[in-house]
């Protein structure tokens, strides 16, 4: 069930087409009611969205959502959140009062709320999220030749694209936790062409204003452009009659690569220096801030997907996820004292540099003209317990979370799905991780049924999910 709501003060009285739009589901399909709020029954023909881009934000260790998304305020104590709820720029919809930016954007935001699977542990529970569907054994968790393509891939191999950029960039670096980075986040058995370029960004003074490295589009020291054209001259003269096969496919690499190098229009989508000093400050200057100002700039020039993960490092590289909120000993990678999890959600790192950074990317996007066309996920692994524990904090919770979506085609200011009075289970609309995979792929109008060809030339089906098609 799709929960919608209008505003009737926005836009000085005017009535917007996506007002226009709400309404008209409104009027077709009222079915009770979510406290006061209406209801609209979701629409029986498959609508689409429209994205040429994405950018989808990982919140590393799992977002607490009875404190952010779905606060039950008449739940008992224990269970309640210890903060308060506020209204947010769509009437009878609230927030956590941690993310008061945001709250002000929630007309372009879907918030589902009946996200579910039933893998507890972090691992696991990672893998099914980023590979939108479970991997193909038990304990399979690292990147792999024979994995399903992640998301990226499919949808550089389904909407090819004609430009010199990468079509699927991961920053700051590659999600991993001290191991081999985590399925989803290659092209599996796509192969190597359909890989995304990884910034690859070091974990030392990660929340410093540090900048976002190029890695391996750097020229090595004493080559200059003059110089790399000259040898790209040379290797041209060489290489004319190796055409065939798999030596043509390398040479197609090749030229990408190159045309990287030396492009103008890719070395300006990759400098934050041509931003103006006001909007770094107001992405925030740390890596999550600058790096989703480096997502809008990378979506502006005309890259199709970028992975953007929000994890904490200390000053000497140790990780340690924030979102994670269950409270914590002393001394943990580096961090002075013991801290309950309300510190941890409320650290400087975590919820403030979230309600920063998210609100501006989003607000950005819609100043630029860029929303409509460009999809924003907001997800984790899973969420939070319904009871908060002994050091204040909430633990692993997979039954019943909460996910977000925005632009690309998307409804704003609704709700998809319910939990329970206590936000322990679904109530209504369960959506899976491969769901919402397929909910993405359904964004840029790829069909759930459409297939691909594994290494051994089997055609497999793009997603194992169904998409949310009503939220579009």
């Amino acid at each position: 069930m799709l929960h919608l709501f209008t505003n009737p003060t926005h836009n000085s009285g005017q009535v917007t087409r996506r007002q226009l739009l709400k309404m008209s589901a409104l009027s077709t399909g009222i079915a009770g009611g979510l406290g006061h709020l209406p209801q609209a029954k979701a629409e029986t023909h498959s609508s689409r969205g429209r994205a040429k881009g994405c950018i989808y934000l990982f919140l590393c260790g799992g977002p607490s959502q009875p404190d952010l998304w779905d606060l039950k305020p008449l739940a008992p104590s224990g269970v309640r959140s210890e903060f308060d709820s506020i209204a947010t720029s769509v009437p009878g919809l609230h927030f956590g009062e941690l993310i008061p930016q945001v709250a002000r954007h929630a007309d372009k935001l879907a918030v589902i709320r009946s996200m579910t699977h039933t893998d507890n542990d972090h691992v696991g529970a990672i893998v099914h999220s980023l590979l939108g569907q479970l991997p193909a054994g038990p304990g399979q968790f690292y990147i792999d030749r024979k994995d399903h393509p992640g998301l990226g891939a499919i949808v550089q191999s389904q909407r090819p694209q004609n430009s010199p950029l990468p079509p699927w960039i991961v920053l700051p670096r590659y999600f991993t936790t001290g191991s081999p980075a985590y399925k989803g986040q290659s092209a599996g058995f796509l192969g190597s062409p359909y890989d995304p370029l990884v910034f690859n960004k070091e974990t030392k003074a990660s929340l410093s204003d540090s900048p976002l490295t190029l890695g391996d589009l750097e020229l090595s020291a004493g080559i200059t452009r003059e110089r790399l054209m000259a040898r790209h001259d040379l290797s041209r003269s060489l290489g004319q009659k190796l055409t065939a096969g798999n030596t043509a496919r390398a040479g197609e690499m090749f030229e990408q690569a190159f045309g990287m190098l030396v492009t103008p229009a890719v070395r300006r989508a990759l400098q934050l220096d041509d931003e103006s000093t006001q909007t770094r400050e107001r992405y925030g200057r740390n890596e999550y801030g600058q790096s989703l100002l480096m997502a809008r700039r990378l979506i502006e020039a005309g890259v199709q997907f970028v992975n953007v993960f929000w994890t904490f490092f200390d000053s000497k590289g140790c990780q340690f996820n924030l979102w994670d909120n269950h409270g914590v000993a002393n001394d943990v990678c580096g961090i002075d004292g013991q801290l309950t999890g309300r510190q941890q959600l409320t650290h400087q790192y975590c919820t403030p540099s979230f309600d920063r950074s998210f609100s501006a990317l989003i607000e950005d996007l819609s100043d630029r003209g860029l929303l409509d066309e460009t999809l924003v996920a907001v997800a984790g692994e899973f969420g939070r317990t319904p009871k908060i524990n002994a050091t204040a904090g909430r633990d692993h919770w997979a039954h019943c979370y909460t996910q977000l979506l925005a632009g690309g085609g998307v409804r704003g200011g609704s709700i998809w799905g319910e939990s329970d009075a206590q936000g322990a289970y679904v109530a209504r609309d369960p959506v899976s991780p491969d769901d919402f995979a397929a909910t993405i792929l359904h964004a840029f109008g790829i069909d759930a049924e459409s297939l691909i060809k594994d290494n051994l030339g089997r055609p497999l089906p793009v997603t194992t999910g169904r998409p949310v098609t009503a939220l579009f």
